[in-house]
């Protein structure tokens, strides 16, 4: 990616080397949390979704953490930083084209385990965002298994899992966030709400692509072929790979974040129009 001439952007923290703490959330045993972890692990659902899922009691303020901008010379904090910091650029102007102002959500950086205010951060979980703190966690680790597990290699790749989650954050400053977890709460059965979800994550992943079209349009940061990696990147952590890898097979269901061939869809959606506009996945005849 050519991101040479971006800014870094100023909402990243730094958690790396502090101890994680505090459970974020009242009224939840520890096993709850275990259950919710678990679930995202092997279906890839935020676990803030789980809790919400199987929760309505209020959330506590996390406990402090000790944060920092991350070192000078951390090439993939300032990645991460440049690709925050870009899509703080484009979603400034989409909303502001639609009238409205965009609030930046802040990233965080962490090893191992942190608080949040939807409950408490694991690696495992993978990369996530948060809609009662706006925050979007990452512990870098997950670029190795992007690389590794899912062999999806590629900086447009890494760039597009922070732009997913920054979709999510998008979705939470229009409203859509909350309305799905409402509705997911009178869903009646697991897999209404499910399929609710499956549209939600369907959407970031949208998006994500709205995020790159108007990027590159505006700075011309994308190289040859590096839009493959990041179609790489969405087949591979489909609902239907994830599950084959964890048990062998895959139970539709249960899908939380859509198939491969979904996400790749969706985000190429977004990638060839640039238009938010066109990544309504709750109006769509079919997904």
């Amino acid at each position: 990616m050519r991101l040479d001439d971006e800014n870094e952007s100023g909402n990243v923290e730094d958690r790396r080397g502090a101890s994680g703490g505090g459970m974020g959330r009242a009224g939840l045993g520890i096993g709850t949390l275990v259950l919710a972890l678990a679930a995202s692990y092997f279906l890839g659902v935020d676990p803030s979704v789980v809790l919400d899922l199987v929760s309505n009691s209020t959330s506590q303020a996390p406990q402090a953490t000790q944060a920092h901008k991350p070192p000078a010379n951390d090439e993939m904090a300032r990645f991460v930083s440049k690709v925050l910091g870009s899509t703080e650029t484009t979603w400034h102007t989409v909303f502001r084209e639609g009238g409205g102002t965009y609030q930046e959500p802040k990233l965080v950086l962490f090893t191992g385990s942190t608080p949040t205010a939807c409950g408490t951060g694991q690696t495992a979980t993978g990369p996530f965002y948060c809609p009662l703190d706006q925050k979007v966690y990452i512990d870098l680790a997950f670029y190795r298994d992007l690389k590794e597990r899912f062999h999806a290699p590629g900086e447009f790749a890494e760039a597009y899992v922070i732009a997913h989650e920054v979709g999510h954050h998008v979705q939470n400053l229009l409203g859509i966030s909350a309305k799905v977890r409402t509705a997911q709460q009178h869903a009646g059965n697991t897999a209404k709400a499910n399929a609710l979800s499956v549209k939600l994550e369907l959407q970031a992943d949208c998006l994500a692509g709205v995020w790159g079209n108007r990027a590159d349009s505006m700075k011309h940061i994308i190289e040859p072929g590096e839009i493959e990696q990041a179609l790489t990147a969405a087949s591979a952590i489909g609902d239907d790979q994830l599950q084959k890898q964890a048990r062998g097979y895959a139970v539709p269901e249960s899908f939380t974040h859509g198939s491969s061939e979904q996400r790749v869809r969706w985000f190429k959606r977004g990638m060839e129009n640039g238009d938010m506009r066109q990544c309504d996945t709750f109006k769509a005849a079919s997904l």
